[in-house]
Formats: C-alpha cells, sequence, structure tokens
C-alpha cells in the first residue's frame, strides 16, 4: 500500500489527479488548529509537492472532517473543480459513508436518533439541548447493531447530518457511549484509542461519474478483535 511518507505517516487508499483518499490514523487533525499538532490536510499537502518536487502551487481541498480521535476513510480534492463537485454531492447527501462503532451500554439492534445539538467553541464540547436553543443544530444519524460480544456492541451507523462530534454525543446521550471516550463517555482518560471508525466511502467521480467505493477494516487491536469473526 501506498503512503505519504510523511510524520506521522498516513495510507493512501486511492489516488488519482482528481481525488485522494486516505486512512486517517487516530488522533490526528483533519485541519491545523491553535495546537499546532499534525494534521491531515498539511501532511497531504506536504505529500504531493514531494511528487511534484517541492511545488508550491500544490492544492488540497478538504471534502469533509473526522473528529481528532476517530479513525478512518477520508476524501480529499486534488483540484478545485473537484472539490466543488463533491462538495455538491455532500450538500446533496450523495456521498455515503458508513462507520463503525464499538459501544458501552445496550443499545436496541436498530434505530434513528434525532437531537439538536450545542457546541461550546472555548471547551470544544458539543451537548444535546432544546430545539429552543437559538444556536442549537439539528442531527439525525441512524444505526444497526450488528453483533455483541463481551459486553460490547457493534454499530453501523450512516449520518443524514454532519455536525461536530454527533456520533459520539448522540449515542452517549441515548446511554450507549462509544468504548474508550472518556469526553463523552464514563471512566478518566486510560491511553485507549475510541472506537470509531470511517469504514467505508461511496460516491460519484467528479470528473467521470463512476461510481467509487472503498472500505478499509478495522484495525487488529481492542476491541475490534472481539468482533473479528463477524468481519470476516
Amino acid at each position: 500500500m501506498k503512503h505519504t511518507r510523511t510524520d506521522p505517516d498516513i495510507p493512501v487508499i486511492f489516488e488519482d489527479e482528481h481525488l485522494l483518499v486516505i486512512d486517517k490514523p487516530a488522533n490526528v487533525l483533519s485541519q491545523a488548529d491553535h495546537t499546532g499538532d499534525p494534521d491531515v490536510l498539511t501532511l497531504c499537502r506536504e505529500y504531493l509537492a514531494q511528487q511534484r518536487s517541492g511545488s508550491s502551487t500544490v492544492y488540497v481541498g478538504l471534502v469533509h472532517r473526522l473528529d481528532r480521535p476517530v479513525s478512518g476513510l477520508m476524501l480529499l480534492a486534488k483540484t478545485r473543480q473537484s472539490a466543488q463537485a463533491l462538495a455538491r454531492q455532500i450538500r446533496d447527501r450523495t456521498i455515503q459513508k458508513t462507520y463503525w462503532a464499538v459501544t458501552e451500554g445496550d443499545p436496541p439492534p436498530n434505530g434513528v436518533l434525532t437531537h439538536h445539538l450545542l457546541k461550546d467553541r472555548n471547551r470544544n464540547v458539543v451537548k444535546v439541548t432544546s430545539p429552543r436553543q437559538r444556536k442549537a443544530k439539528e442531527a439525525t444519524l441512524s444505526f444497526a447493531t450488528l453483533a455483541r460480544e463481551k459486553g460490547l456492541h457493534l454499530l453501523s451507523i450512516h449520518l443524514q447530518t454532519g455536525r461536530p462530534h454527533q456520533i459520539r454525543v448522540q449515542l452517549a446521550h441515548e446511554g450507549y457511549p462509544v468504548w474508550g471516550d472518556y469526553k463523552y463517555g464514563s471512566g478518566q482518560p486510560d491511553g485507549r484509542q475510541i472506537a470509531l471508525r470511517s469504514l467505508e466511502l461511496a460516491l460519484s467521480h467528479p470528473a467521470t461519474g463512476q461510481q467509487l467505493q472503498f472500505e478499509q477494516a478495522a484495525p487488529e487491536e481492542e476491541p475490534w478483535v472481539y468482533f473479528a469473526s463477524f468481519q470476516s
């Protein structure tokens, strides 16, 4: 598999002159923030500049974001025209993203969750609030429980909206927080990686219209290994 050869190194799942699909490592930012920590946008720009002998004219467009602790498939545009075409697909909800989460609690076999979410930007925390709250935004997702092992549950999740921290906040509010998510779950930070992953991505190629579909397995580590037989 191709890699960006940056620090941290990022697996490249697909690349052509229009698109870049990567497997974002956990705890890497999608784009730069006040921390100055490594971010996908900067690292992928470095990667493309390496291919073009250090050219400063490299374009990389961020099509969507993943929360910092979340890993998995992430789509970037290599031209402004592709970025605009993909933004339309995002707006029209024709790009399909499937997330897997391992949760605690006792989720039902399936469900649709709708809440109103409010983000505290100073604390980088999102909470469920009243729909009457002026700045609250509606958030909806659907899920199916795929398997149950060792008191944990494997969920397949589809977003109807794309709000910050949406999956983590909504699942925790319903009583089945994501494993390892100390911000919205229970317990204190203990070094675990959050068990939430962007697993599948389907879209129309912005230039050719060809249907593209990508799938990247969960890592062979706790708690994903509890569901290894289901994944195979």
